[in-house]
């Protein structure tokens, strides 16, 4: 992507949903990069600090709170996506909270709006 793109950091370890955010972003000339897994999560944002994270709450490996406190300890805005049926438990701990299932202009929306200053 061009320089100068929000960089955005998903973290999502379902591989097809994964594809269909990165996708999207993508073509809105987002830099995206991709995490399925907290481990990895934490690689990425050693390697680069993106402008934005988004956190699938329930990973396969189990709940990524600890990698939700992380980033916000430092600082980087976090978009929490969540299965879950009471969104509301969440939205007090991140900049935004995206419901599943999701429209792909939902998830451009809310990037734009955590990136553009």
């Amino acid at each position: 992507m061009g320089q100068g793109a929000p960089s955005i950091l998903l973290v999502e370890d379902d591989p097809a949903l994964r594809l269909l955010c990165r996708v999207n972003l993508e073509l809105e000339r987002f830099s995206v990069r991709e995490a399925a897994t907290v481990g990895e999560a934490r690689r990425e944002v050693a390697g680069a600090r993106p402008s934005l994270v988004f956190l699938d709450i329930h990973l396969a490996e189990g709940s990524s709170d600890e990698l939700l406190d992380e980033l916000r300890a430092d600082g980087i805005p976090v978009v929490l996506v969540t299965g879950a049926v009471d969104l509301d438990v969440y939205r007090d701990r991140a900049a935004e909270v995206l419901g599943k299932p999701f429209s792909p202009e939902a998830l451009v929306a809310t990037a734009r709006r955590l990136t553009v200053g």
